[in-house]
Order: structure tokens, then C-alpha cells, then sequence
């Protein structure tokens, strides 16, 4: 299976999440792409973040309705901090061909990430951009042994998890941000009306699964 992997705190997942994952099925003619929800993001130890029985609920929760979204929770699975290569080594051991999603800003630090090389010789690394953003810089040569490198466009969203967060806290709609299920299971479970939920920063670490959290 062609399989794309899109990772990310989730906190909450919204629109812009579903919207990048298409792109990618389309500009890669990726099977499926999979979510795989963060369980202690290494950049996010001494921050709040919302328990992750709520973020998975939520996930699910947001690709329901399309077969071609699954949710992965091996990294939920894993004691301690998840890093990107040890997810790739495991499910490329299930025989699928992988695409590592991630955002140009993710790419321009990939070198500082655990194993980089490690990575390049598991999965193509898929590096998304918004219309508007630089490309990023120059084609990297993809030496022998390493899978290539893929420019994938996607529809400029400029909607972030921090944004819904804050727009909870302050008593604002967040209709059209978040599919309808996930804003019921945010009111129903009263989530993100505490200031302290409202200060997590986007986007997952360098040395995580890569994410494009808008």
C-alpha cells in the first residue's frame, strides 16, 4: 500500500488537517493516509497538552466518514517520547511504501532530526507547502540508497489547532474550523476553556513525525 503519514499533536485536529491529507493523496496517488496522533511530544513535556484519550477520540472522530483517512495510534502505543524513525522502521516491517508528510519548515531543520539518514532510507519524504510559501530550497541530490524527495502544493488554510483553542477559551464559534463531530465531542467534554490549554505552541518537534499543523 502507498501510504502517507501525517503526525501532529491533533490538539484539536480541524480542517486544514483533512484538506492537507487530501492534497497529499492526490499529488502523490497515495492508497491512504494515515494520522498518527503524538503521545509526549519531546518539544511539548513542560506544556499542557490535552489528554490524549480526547485527542484520539477526536481524530477518529474527524476521518469517520473517509475511507481513506485511518488513524495509526503506534505511537500512542510506545512508552516515552515517539521519534519518527522508530515509527517508519515499524511499519515499514508491515510491507507498506511510506510517505513522510511534512511542512517546508519541517524540511529546512530535517538534518537536526534523530537519524536523519535513517528516515531518507524508509520513506519519501512528501514536503508540503501552502500556496504563497517559497518552495523549499533547491532539490536535494537523492544519493543512492536514499528515496526521493517530493514537492507536494497544498490548499492554503490558514486555520491552526491554536487558533481553535483560544477561539474555545474565549467563547467563539468554531463552526466550519473542526468537522461538526469533533466540535460536539469540544462542548460536550468541555475542552480548551481554561487559559492553560490556550498556550501549547503548533506543530511537532523536528526530531517527531512530521506534521502540518496550520
Amino acid at each position: 500500500m502507498r501510504l502517507g503519514l501525517l503526525g501532529g499533536t491533533f490538539d484539536p485536529p480541524h480542517i486544514g488537517h483533512l484538506i492537507a491529507a487530501q492534497d497529499a493523496l492526490q499529488v502523490l496517488a497515495l492508497e491512504r493516509v494515515a494520522l498518527l496522533p503524538a503521545a509526549i511530544p519531546p518539544h511539548k513535556q513542560d506544556r499542557p497538552v490535552t489528554p490524549v484519550s480526547h485527542r484520539l477520540a477526536m481524530l477518529q472522530l474527524a476521518c469517520a466518514d473517509d475511507p481513506r483517512l485511518t488513524v495509526e495510534t503506534l505511537e500512542l502505543e510506545r512508552a516515552g517520547p515517539s521519534y519518527t524513525v522508530d515509527t517508519l522502521r515499524t511499519l515499514a516491517g508491515r510491507g507498506h511504501e511510506l510517505f513522510l508528510l511534512m511542512g517546508a519548515d519541517q524540511y529546512a531543520e530535517f538534518s537536526t532530526w534523530r537519524e536523519p539518514r535513517a528516515v531518507r532510507q524508509l520513506a519519501t519524504l512528501g514536503v508540503m507547502r501552502r500556496a504563497g510559501e517559497d518552495a523549499r530550497a533547491g532539490p536535494e541530490p537523492d544519493d543512492v540508497g536514499y528515496l526521493p524527495i517530493r514537492d507536494v502544493p497544498v490548499t492554503r488554510v490558514d486555520i491552526s489547532s491554536t487558533m481553535i483553542r483560544e477561539a474555545v477559551a474565549a467563547g467563539r464559534s468554531i463552526c466550519y474550523l473542526v468537522p461538526p463531530a469533533v466540535a460536539a465531542y469540544i462542548r460536550a467534554h468541555g475542552l480548551y476553556l481554561g487559559a492553560e490549554t490556550t498556550r501549547v505552541a503548533e506543530g511537532t518537534s523536528r526530531d517527531v513525525h512530521s506534521s502540518l499543523n496550520h
